[in-house]
């Protein structure tokens, strides 16, 4: 679209605003000029955030490259561009020369139940209190996330199956494991264990996310639901 000088953001259609068009839809969506806007947050009288950012951008031949390369004194040279908004820009830059420079790091993958006693390894050994975790995977059994769903006492803890299919569905995950411990050191699964486990995987089947498996474990060993084809 052309930014005329006359019409500030707050005159544009809302789709069209750097803020709001990155909340609806997405941070893709934005030009280089829209984004650097956010980050400056306002312009001047005659100019828009976004036709300031568009002028620091062209004075570089719209070269992110070369952004980076300004000073902070550069930078102040331009209308509108303080000290703090030259500031921003710079930091926000080099945080993106500092990612580029960072090797992702690779999530777990799950291909047996040992995976998963070994990954909770670290959060469950000598409790001497239940604790219930979930691990939720994307379409390659990686983990996506590792979270504590609830924490109780010696023999037992709360499980609210509404909790976890939410947190499955805000982080977009194909399938679920459960992981709770037995501070007794007994891997074997109670009634109530093996309800709640029927109870989940129903659910999952509803939502189509399906529950893997449901490991116990204690220090030296543990139970797959899976393994012992219960799911």
């Amino acid at each position: 679209m052309q930014y005329t000088n006359h019409l500030t953001i707050k005159k544009w259609a809302e789709e069209d605003r750097p803020r709001e068009k990155l909340i609806q839809k997405g941070k893709s969506a934005l030009s280089e000029a829209e984004l650097i806007a956010i980050l400056i947050g306002s312009g001047t009288r005659s100019l828009s955030a976004v036709q300031v950012a568009q002028n620091i951008l062209n004075s570089t031949t719209n070269n992110l490259n070369e952004l980076a390369k300004l000073s902070l004194s550069e930078l102040k040279k331009f209308s509108g561009i303080g000290e703090a908004k030259a500031i921003s820009i710079i930091s926000a830059l080099e945080l993106g020369r500092r990612r580029r420079d960072t090797a992702p790091i690779q999530k777990p993958k799950i291909t047996q139940s040992k995976d998963v006693y070994q990954l909770l390894r670290p959060h469950l050994l000598d409790l001497q209190h239940e604790e219930f975790w979930i691990l939720y995977l994307n379409r390659g059994n990686r983990v996506i996330k590792t979270e504590q769903l609830s924490t109780g006492g010696v023999t037992g803890t709360v499980v609210d199956s509404r909790m976890i299919f939410k947190s499955a569905l805000e982080s977009l995950a194909c399938s679920i494991i459960l992981i709770h411990n037995h501070p007794s050191g007994n891997n074997t699964p109670s009634e109530a264990d093996i309800q709640l486990t029927k109870k989940i995987n129903e659910a999952g089947k509803v939502l189509d996310i399906p529950v893997l498996d449901h490991v116990i474990f204690t220090d030296h060993t543990y139970f797959s639901f899976a393994d012992e084809s219960l799911m």
